[in-house]
C-alpha cells in the first residue's frame, strides 16, 4: 500500500526532528541537507518544505548568523517539537533510525568542534564601523570572548578568517600574554 503524501510529510519531519534531537547541537541547514540527501531519505525540495513548515509551526527554532560572509541558518528543536517527537518517534522506520544513529555517532564530535570557536562580524548601526566578535567555548562554558570594533568590512573579514584559521595559537598567545609576570 503506497504512503499518502501527508503520512510521508509527517515521517520526513520526524526524521529531521530525530536527527537534530539526537545530535543535541544546533545543526546548520547544510549539515542537515548533506545527511538527508546523501542517505536519500528525501529530496531537496521536500527537505526545504519540511524545515520551513516546522519553523512556522514552532517545532524548530531557526537562528541566522553571518559567518565567512555567508548567511547560515541553524536549527534547534523546541519544547513542542520534542514533545511531538517523543509521542511519535515510533513512526520512524527502524532503518532510518539506524542510519541517523550511526551518522550522529560518527559526526557529533566533528559538528561539535564547529561550536568550540566562533567568529562573527556585523555593522555597527551607530557609526560606520564593524564589530567583530570571536570566542572559544568548551562544553558550553566560555573560555574567551573578544569584541573588537574595526573601521572597514575588509578588516572585519580578515580578523574573522584569521581567527577561524588560527584560533588555537591565538588563544594560547593571548592567554600567555595575560598571565605573564611583567612586574619587575
Amino acid at each position: 500500500m503506497p504512503l499518502t503524501i501527508e503520512y510521508k510529510d509527517a515521517q520526513n519531519k520526524l526524521l529531521i526532528m530525530y536527527l537534530i534531537n539526537l545530535m543535541d547541537l544546533p545543526m546548520s541547514h547544510s549539515q542537515i541537507t548533506d545527511f538527508i540527501i546523501e542517505k536519500e531519505l528525501m529530496n531537496h525540495f521536500a527537505l526545504g518544505q519540511c524545515l520551513a513548515d516546522m519553523v512556522k509551526r514552532g517545532f524548530l527554532d531557526a537562528t541566522h548568523e553571518n559567518a565567512k560572509d555567508e548567511n547560515i541558518t541553524r536549527y534547534t528543536l523546541t519544547e513542542e517539537g520534542l514533545e511531538n517527537l517523543e509521542l511519535l518517534q515510533g513512526q520512524i522506520p527502524r532503518p532510518a533510525r539506524s542510519l541517523i544513529n550511526q551518522y550522529v555517532d560518527q559526526n557529533r564530535g566533528i559538528i561539535k568542534k564547529g561550536f568550540e570557536k566562533t567568529a562573527h562580524y556585523f555593522p555597527n548601526v551607530e557609526n560606520d564601523e564593524y564589530i567583530v566578535k570571536v570566542g572559544i567555548y568548551d562544553r558550553g562554558m566560555t573560555l574567551m570572548e573578544i569584541t573588537v570594533p574595526v573601521i572597514t568590512r575588509e578588516q572585519a573579514k580578515h580578523i574573522q578568517t584569521n581567527w577561524n584559521e588560527n584560533y588555537n595559537a591565538l588563544y594560547d598567545k593571548i592567554l600567555l600574554t595575560l598571565t605573564e609576570n611583567t612586574i619587575s
